[in-house]
């Protein structure tokens, strides 16, 4: 293991130099760490994520592979259980799909196919949603599809800190993390980012703004333009708190039921189409748990239940400020 420099000034850096940051940080912590998937290596990935690894690491830690998703998927998993910590790149979202066998059949059932015995540390970074002008299957929101699966956890970062803190969580996490990049924002602005190795805490979810009239819950690219809806509501004098889920599955549903108890009202944003996303499972559960406290019923503003457009129509399906200051407004009326 090698040593680990911690002294160096924090950078202001974008959400995919801080997947890098990340990435480079806990190869140079533990060494059992690989990194793997199509171009990763000598071309350091499609959207850069890996620049520089196979310079400092080599090619036994981080590996091009064939384009084979279903092998990336099937390595990623053996290695795991075999003790390292794999960290896969599928690409694209929407190149998921022929990793879905490994990753559901096994990946996510060696804890409990083995009562315990065995676990599978493994990462499978997908660079997820649309926004950026790509021709079909590479502007997917397709997050649902992992959140009905046990043994997986589902994360979603919504900026350059927040990727940092909770990358270095997946990679230690003794089970499968889904970790889902939003790519419209890999290069939209930069926060300041400690190259600490401090991670972030899974399964919580991040209170971004308070609030007292309506409940904003959002995660990935989303969440900056519901706090922009925030600000506006705002000049309207409706006061908005703003969740951040960050992690869908395990779902902290505590903190957003404390925020609805205190709102009354609920607006769920997400990209993904309506019909199945996760945004229905939370208001699901705020009907079945908080119903008393809901002073006029859950909006949703979301994706189409059709294939998202190409870029001339792109930005009109995906949720809008205007759309979700709309919805707002409606449940401050209704209540």
């Amino acid at each position: 293991m090698s040593a680990v420099a911690k002294d160096a000034a924090p950078a202001a850096i974008t959400l995919i130099e801080a997947i890098t940051q990340a990435l480079a940080y806990e190869m140079r912590a533990d060494d059992s760490v690989v990194v793997l998937g199509e171009d990763v290596g000598v071309n350091g990935g499609v959207f850069r994520a890996t620049a520089g690894l196979h310079a400092e690491f080599g090619s036994q830690r981080v590996i091009d592979t064939p384009l084979d998703e279903t092998t990336i998927a099937g390595l990623t998993v053996g290695m795991a259980a075999q003790g390292m910590k794999p960290v896969a790149e599928a690409q694209f979202d929407g190149f998921v799909y022929p990793m879905l066998d490994h990753v559901i059949c096994h990946g996510a059932r060696f804890r409990y196919r083995t009562r315990g015995r065995l676990s599978c540390p493994m990462v499978l970074r997908v660079p997820w949603g649309g926004g950026i002008r790509a021709p079909e299957h590479h502007s997917e929101a397709n997050e649902a599809l992992f959140t009905n699966v046990p043994g997986l956890r589902v994360v979603l970062p919504s900026s350059p800190a927040r990727a940092y803190g909770l990358l270095l969580a997946a990679i230690r996490e003794p089970d499968p993390v889904i970790f889902m990049e939003p790519k419209r924002i890999y290069r939209q602005y930069k926060e300041l980012v400690p190259d600490d190795g401090e991670a972030l805490p899974l399964d919580v979810c991040f209170v971004l703004r308070d609030g007292t009239d309506v409940t904003l819950v959002t995660w990935g690219a989303q969440v900056k333009e519901t706090l922009e809806a925030a600000d506006a509501l705002a000049k309207d004098g409706i006061s908005a708190e703003v969740i951040d889920v960050a992690t869908l599955t395990p779902l902290d549903f505590d903190t957003i039921a404390e925020s609805v108890a205190k709102t009354g009202r609920c607006v769920i944003v997400h990209e993904a189409p309506k019909t199945a996303g996760f945004g229905g499972e939370i208001a699901a559960r705020l009907a079945e748990e908080c119903m008393y406290d809901l002073l006029a019923p859950v909006e949703r503003v979301t994706g189409y239940d059709t294939h998202i457009p190409l870029f001339r129509l792109e930005m009109k399906y995906l949720p809008s400020v205007e759309k979700i200051v709309a919805a707002a407004k409606r449940t401050v009326a209704a209540g």
